[in-house]
């Protein structure tokens, strides 16, 4: 039988692997975004002690390597009592890792954000809520955006590590396969084209965004 031929066939599992990997990858943008900008605004009420807790947590998430906390959670808690199944576990610790990182883009692009803007704000008898969410918030995106992009696509890739832990994504999919036929190339080929294909979307909207923060002049590109 043709080895194209037995990957077809094997259509159904690439599917639930492709839609389980959409699933994880966009919840975790979604909760990672909004976890990101929310830690942010908490810096701005300049409080020390928090200030310090978001500092260490983020400095441990840079540097502890996302399949080990994947292990720590799906493995390690169990021992604690606290238990998982292995896609919920494989999410959570997308969430924690990435979130993570996206407030430290959005941090990068605060730290060069010109005062001037929240002075004007402050004049104009804007909250620090308000100026935030206005004035911040917008400006500083449309900044990240480019390394937004590119940590969306790393968030896509570490997905491909979950298969450690037994989460039925695309690699796994295509392990299955190769695994049980033995056609590492064309089970493998194919996961890198799907991976491929969705990068070069994510790729696609982060350029229409930035498209649209221009028109509405708010990029600093």
């Amino acid at each position: 039988m043709n080895q194209w031929a037995i990957v077809w066939s094997a259509r159904d599992l690439f599917l639930q692997g492709f839609i389980s990997t959409l699933e994880l990858f966009v919840i975790t943008a979604i909760a990672g975004i909004i976890i990101g900008t929310t830690v942010l605004y908490l810096t701005e009420l300049q409080s020390k002690v928090l200030n310090n807790i978001i500092h260490y947590f983020v400095s441990l998430m840079r540097a502890v390597p996302f399949l080990i906390l994947a292990y720590l959670l799906y493995y390690g808690l169990p021992e604690i009592g606290i238990s998982m199944e292995a896609w919920t576990a494989g999410l959570v610790s997308l969430i924690i890792y990435h979130s993570a990182y996206f407030y430290e883009i959005l941090r990068s692009q605060r730290r060069i954000f010109s005062t001037g803007y929240i002075e004007a704000a402050t004049a104009q008898g804007f909250s620090r809520y308000k100026t935030f969410t206005r004035i911040i918030t917008p400006n500083i995106f449309s900044g990240a955006l480019p390394l937004m992009g590119n940590q969306l696509i790393i968030c896509l890739k570490d997905t491909a590590f979950l298969c450690i832990i037994t989460v039925q994504e695309i690699t796994a999919a295509a392990n299955s396969v190769q695994a049980t036929y033995f056609i590492p190339f064309n089970a493998f080929i194919v996961a890198i084209g799907l991976y491929w294909g969705v990068s070069v979307l994510l790729e696609l909207l982060i350029k229409r965004l930035n498209s649209y923060g221009a028109k509405r002049g708010i990029t600093h590109a």
